[in-house]
Order: structure tokens, then C-alpha cells, then sequence
């Protein structure tokens, strides 16, 4: 057992002084708020770990190289398949581990990562059919970073078209030869994580092939799919098959309480309805649906309709916890003229909780006895933080990830601080893919 002292932390909603926790195994097993007695000093404010729920790993190595033109989402496209044509299992874990070595350093202790780039440049499986994905497990592995690994099913490059140039690295041929190859995957031994599914969108997945998930959705795996990201999607939708996505999805059975909505930008009013009757999670990613143009998605709707949000990184044009969980309320604020849609607390809870529930975890994100000790801990007195409150809302609308000092992941610590020494190691691996 290992005792710790938590200047302030985030329990039970709010946040509390001198918090002692014990930890043992991995996980919490006593809390005592204004305590008197000693532990292992945190000195800052220390929350419950953070779920990055929509991740692609390989997009790290555009940032800062895809925002200096014109263009829309389509354009960008062609700019990330010129990156996934260039990696193979051994750069991918590279660069794999380089990056949640960032997620880690920004407080996050859980990530979805949403795997697509799954064969030879040519289609043509490796020799080891999961290659790809047992590169993104030990990458995980080795920064320190739980991981769900939503293996997706990708079969058309557009409403029944055939995948074209890096398009071809994604596709199994069939909807049965991907649940066979995903039936073949496995965490490594002594790794902390979980194996779920993904539908890539409606626009990649024909619906004929959507039935592959229902076995899925009974089983309670986490299931996730890009969702009306585009007004483009929608429209083609229609045109296909004469039903908005969602519906389309919620026709084939593919929502229920372990599916998450990757984007939900262009929704109907009836899509809201649908997606809060499901009870489906809503994974948002403002940072990078601002990068991308992409616009602003109804998460105060999609919330009051019975929905669950949660927020991811995505293409990582930003990893920064902090700066999804407030541009959430400020993307509102933009697109209301009116503030105060969201408190601190439910973008924390969104951010944790409800983030780790949604990857599987629903034994992460709380800073309570039998959770996992996974422990986040933001320098109180930085030029962002200084002032501003010590609490919740120095979380959420002040701090950084460059404010992160301490991080732990089912109680051995992953990260004291150096975040130096994790810029030099994203500097090397990404000069050394695009040499």
C-alpha cells in the first residue's frame, strides 16, 4: 500500500483540501478529505485521469503542416493519406508511442484509438494480419497509456465506390473477413486495455455490411463511428439510401449505450432524438473540428436529449485535455451569443467519467475507493493557473496541458513533469518520416 497526499483534488464533484489516498494493486482503496495525517506530498490540484475517446495516432505527424493552405476537409484528406501511405508497423509504433507520450504528458490516461490503417500499402495483409494494431498496443504499452483499440471496418471510399490509393491499406475485402481478423486480436500479456469495433462512417461501411455490429452492440463492446462530420455525408446519404446517417445507423441497429458518436456535427432535430434514446455517447473533438472547418456540433442538445458527452483529440492538431473540455462551452457561446451552457463540473465529468465509461472503463474516472488510481496533478501556480481559483474551473477554463506535473495510470507513475524530454522525442520521430 502506498499512501498519497493530494494538496487538492477533484472527489465527489468538487474540489476538496488535503486529500489522503491509499493505493493498492492499482487501485484506490481509501479517501479522506482534510486529513491529518501523511503520504507521499502532490502539491497543485489533482483530478481523476482523462479519456482521450477519438484518436488517430498517425495524424500527429501533420500539425503544423496541414494549416497553412486553403482548402476544406476533402482537401486535408488528400494530405493524411499521403502520410498513411508512408508508415509501417515499425514507424507507426514509433510514432505511435511518441504521441500518447503526449497524451500521457497532458493528463490523459486513457485513449480509443480509432485503427483503420491496417495492411500493406498495396491492401495486401501483412504477414502477421494485425501487425498494425499490435503496433499501436505496444505503443501504448510502452508510454504508459491505456488503450482501447477500436478496430474499424472500412469497405468503400464513398457510398459503394471501391477504395482507392491509401484507402486500399484499410479495407478487408468484407465485412466477415474483418470480424475474422478482429476476432484474431488480443491486449498483450501484462497491458492494461481492451479491443472494441468501429464503423468508420456511413459513407465507408455500405449498409448491408452494418449488420456486422449487432453482435456487438449485444455484447456491450464499445463501438464508435464518425457521424454527419460533413454536410457532404449527409447529403450523399440521403441521396443513397434517403435517411439522414443516424437514422441510417439506428435502422441497422448499430446505437446503443456503448456506441459513440465520433463528431454528431450536422444533426436534424429527429437525430438528436434518436442518438439521446440510444443513450449513445457523443465523442467530440472541438480542437480539431475547428482546425478542420468542420463546424459546431449540438452538445448541449444532444446532452438534454439523454445523450452522453465525451472528448477526444482526433486528428491531435492540439493535445490538450483542458483545451477541449472549455472549448466545448466557448464553441457554444460562439454559436449562441450567450454563455454559461456548461459548468466546470460537467465538462470535468465529461472529460473523465463518462470518457473512460464509454472505452470500457467504467472503473476510471473518479478519484473514489475501488476506482483505478489514475491521477492527474496541474501545477497550481503557472502563469495560466496563478490566481485563478484552485478549482474546477482552474481545470477547465485556465489551465494547460504544459501545466501537467504528475501522472499517474493504474498507480504507477508515468510522468514527472519533463515535458521537454517528450517534445525531443515527438521532434525526432516525425523528422526522421518526412526525411
Amino acid at each position: 500500500m502506498t499512501a498519497y497526499l493530494l494538496e487538492r483534488a477533484w472527489v465527489d464533484g468538487r474540489v476538496r483540501d488535503t486529500v489522503r489516498i491509499e493505493v493498492e494493486h492499482g487501485r484506490i482503496t481509501s479517501v479522506e478529505p482534510d486529513a491529518t495525517t501523511t503520504g507521499i506530498p502532490l502539491r497543485g490540484l489533482t483530478l481523476p485521469g482523462l479519456a482521450n475517446t477519438h484518436s488517430h495516432a498517425f495524424h500527429r505527424a501533420l500539425r503544423g503542416r496541414t494549416q497553412t493552405d486553403r482548402g476544406t476537409f476533402w482537401t486535408w484528406r488528400e494530405q493524411m493519406y499521403a502520410v498513411a501511405g508512408r508508415l509501417d508497423p515499425d514507424t507507426y509504433y514509433e510514432l505511435a508511442k511518441a504521441t500518447y507520450a503526449e497524451m500521457v504528458a497532458a493528463g490523459y490516461t486513457a485513449v480509443g484509438e480509432f485503427h483503420y490503417l491496417h495492411h500493406q500499402p498495396d491492401g495486401t495483409p501483412y504477414d502477421e494480419p494485425n501487425a498494425m494494431g499490435h503496433a499501436l498496443l505496444a505503443a501504448a504499452r510502452d508510454a504508459g497509456i491505456r488503450i482501447t483499440l477500436l478496430d474499424t471496418l472500412y469497405l468503400s471510399s464513398g457510398f459503394g465506390a471501391a477504395p482507392e490509393g491509401a484507402q486500399r491499406r484499410f479495407s478487408d475485402g468484407t465485412a466477415k473477413a474483418w470480424q475474422e481478423r478482429v476476432a484474431a486480436l488480443s491486449v498483450p500479456l501484462g497491458a492494461e486495455g481492451a479491443i472494441g469495433v468501429a464503423a468508420h462512417s456511413v459513407r465507408a461501411v455500405p449498409a448491408d455490411a452494418l449488420k456486422a455490429f449487432a453482435p456487438y452492440v449485444a455484447d456491450g463492446v464499445p463501438i464508435h463511428v464518425h457521424l454527419s462530420e460533413q454536410v457532404k455525408e449527409n447529403a450523399d446519404c440521403v441521396a443513397t439510401h434517403g435517411v439522414t446517417p443516424t437514422r441510417l445507423l439506428a435502422d441497422h441497429g448499430v446505437l446503443g449505450p456503448m456506441t459513440s458518436t465520433v463528431h454528431a456535427t450536422h444533426l436534424t432535430d429527429e437525430d438528436i432524438r434518436l442518438l439521446g434514446e440510444a443513450r449513445a455517447f457523443a465523442s467530440f473533438c472541438p480542437t480539431t473540428e475547428r482546425d478542420l472547418g468542420d463546424g459546431i456540433g449540438p452538445a448541449r442538445a444532444l446532452q438534454e436529449a439523454g445523450s452522453v458527452l465525451t472528448l477526444g483529440s482526433d486528428s491531435h492538431a492540439i493535445i490538450d485535455a483542458f483545451e477541449e473540455m472549455r472549448a466545448v462551452e466557448m464553441d457554444e457561446r460562439l454559436a449562441s451569443q450567450t454563455r454559461g451552457h456548461w459548468t466546470a463540473a460537467e465538462l470535468l465529468l465529461a472529460g473523465t467519467a463518462d470518457g473512460h465509461r464509454s472505452l470500457g472503463f467504467a472503473d476510471a474516472g473518479a478519484i473514489a475507493v475501488g476506482q483505478r488510481a489514475d491521477l492527474v496533478t496541474v501545477d497550481l501556480a503557472s502563469p495560466r493557473t496563478a490566481g485563478t481559483g484552485r478549482d474546477e474551473h482552474t481545470a477547465v477554463f485556465a489551465a494547460a496541458a504544459a501545466d501537467v506535473t504528475h501522472v499517474m495510470v493504474d498507480g504507477a507513475v508515468v510522468f514527472e513533469g519533463d515535458h521537454g524530454a517528450v517534445g525531443r522525442s515527438l521532434d525526432d520521430v516525425i523528422g526522421r518520416l518526412w526525411t
